[in-house]
């Protein structure tokens, strides 16, 4: 049951063969743990942006980044004014002191033009383009869509920040794996990174990195900083755009190839890896370690399994 439960990851630190993890996972598991908090280390930032009726799921992929980690999470959750007290209300009772902490903020944009940032999209998508501004005091963070469920520590997305080299600033995912289903290398009217672009639901940042890096682009031969940067590609692509927020991002990188670092689909597996044939070969190999829930999935029929490990998280004691 340990390896059905995808808790297989114990193998990837422990160097298990798969068939002892059955019967030796949870105290490898309790050893981890153990240690881990013999040894403390800095706290994980995690930023996540809800609007609308997106509380239950993000509340659901909050439990899994507590289940599943070892090290301290603090979470900045982005939200609407009217959403503030359900989430102190539910975030009050979980029983994890010392291990989470959470601050909650207001959805702001530039005033001078946040009728057009709101708009883009989806109402508050946009937000995540300005958490390098806003949370000047963090070094790094992992920002994840509502409708993400960790099924690995949160601390293996984030090693991935030790492998950056000299020059890169961020990592994320591929938006396909098989081109001839990609959407950016069939349909976008703009610029967008790789063969077949990027997806922003699973995003890793240096933001230290990010405020300091002057940013080449297709607008004026003068680099741009992150903050100078952002509502020029929107005047410039508004009209050209169908993922908000996301294609700005894969413009962005674009023109700045160096400093992306590209980790497997698995870290972000969505439907689209799966409704046409499997085409996330790493994850066949290696278990899913990610899941987003793209497409309302968790909420309709149309993916049963993506809804199964939803409900399990979400009603989990």
């Amino acid at each position: 049951r340990c390896k059905n439960l995808s808790v297989s990851f114990w193998n990837s630190y422990w160097m298990l063969p798969s068939d002892v993890c059955g019967v030796n996972c949870f105290w490898e598991a309790a050893f981890r743990y153990d240690y881990m908090k013999t040894h403390p280390s800095e706290k994980m930032h995690l930023a996540v942006v809800a609007c609308g009726e997106r509380l239950e799921e993000t509340v659901t992929m909050l439990r899994s980044a507590i289940i599943f980690s070892i090290k301290p999470l603090h979470f900045h959750i982005f939200a609407e004014d009217q959403l503030h007290e359900s989430f102190k209300d539910i975030l009050d009772e979980f029983p994890y002191e010392g291990k989470v902490n959470y601050t909650l903020y207001p959805i702001t944009f530039p005033s001078e033009s946040a009728a057009e940032w709101k708009k883009l999209f989806k109402p508050c998508a946009s937000q995540r383009l300005f958490l390098p501004l806003i949370l000047k005091n963090v070094d790094s963070l992992l920002y994840v869509d509502t409708d993400i469920l960790f099924l690995r520590p949160v601390d293996d997305i984030w090693s991935f920040l030790g492998k950056f080299n000299s020059t890169q600033i961020a990592a994320m995912a591929p938006e396909h794996e098989e081109p001839r289903i990609g959407w950016y290398n069939r349909f976008a009217r703009h610029p967008y990174y790789g063969a077949t672009g990027v997806n922003s639901g699973v995003m890793l940042m240096n933001m230290t990195r990010i405020r300091r890096k002057y940013f080449k682009n297709d607008m004026t031969p003068v680099r741009l900083q992150w903050g100078e940067i952002l509502m020029p590609l929107l005047k410039k692509y508004k009209l050209n755009i169908t993922w908000g927020d996301q294609d700005l991002l894969n413009i962005m990188f674009f023109h700045n190839p160096e400093s992306l670092y590209i980790f497997p689909c698995q870290w972000n597996y969505r439907p689209d890896h799966c409704i046409y044939g499997s085409n996330c070969k790493t994850a066949e190999e290696e278990g899913i370690f990610i899941l987003h829930g793209n497409r309302g999935v968790y909420h309709d029929d149309k993916q049963p399994t993506f809804r199964a490990v939803y409900e399990a998280i979400r009603n989990v004691s």
